[in-house]
């Protein structure tokens, strides 16, 4: 599933977030922001794993938590069986955790494309909860392709589009309202 952030979202850390929810709990929520790109190249910083990354092959800010540990998310390649692998943890269909002590090149043929995250969302027990009925959070499906949209995209907007109604709506909401 997917976090996406209200319009007009008060924190600087998660306005026109689009969080992918990786795990979920009684203890805990944990996520990565698909939506904010960094200027770093991931060649600049993990260089074995730039053959890999889909375009733009830039780091993303994960969330404002632990951005020096990465996490890697990728999609899966047609036909590549997740049970077992050694590697790949399903998330949902067609989308996995990617272990990065694993060595790239074994996993060029096993992934369509893939992103790295520095620093990661993750919320207490009920956190979450108050802040969707606040209205800070709409919780919508994810694609496969969320994680690997191109870079010139405006992610929180397509998927904003893709809702029911009355959210396809607020897609066209300015990223600063006041210049409107």
């Amino acid at each position: 599933m997917l976090l996406v952030a209200a319009p007009g979202m008060e924190s600087a850390d998660f306005a026109r977030s689009v969080i992918l929810v990786i795990e979920n709990n009684e203890r805990l929520t944990f996520g990565v922001n698909l939506a904010s790109r960094s200027d770093l190249a991931v060649y600049n910083v993990m260089p074995e794993w730039v053959n890999v990354v889909a375009k733009p092959q830039a780091l993303y800010i994960g969330g404002p938590l632990q951005q020096q540990s990465v996490v890697g998310v990728g999609v899966p390649a047609q036909g590549v069986e997740l049970e077992g692998h050694p590697a790949l943890n399903r998330l949902a269909n067609r989308l996995a955790m990617v272990d990065l002590r694993a060595e790239p090149e074994e996993l060029s043929e096993d992934l369509e494309g893939m992103r790295l995250f520095a620093g990661y969302a993750e919320w207490g027990p009920g956190q979450l909860a108050e802040e969707i009925e606040r209205g800070d959070w709409y919780v919508a499906p994810a694609l496969p392709s969320d994680v690997v949209a191109p870079g010139r995209s405006d992610l929180w907007a397509e998927v904003m589009r893709r809702q029911p109604m009355p959210l396809p709506l607020f897609s066209t909401y300015p990223i600063d309202p006041g210049e409107n």
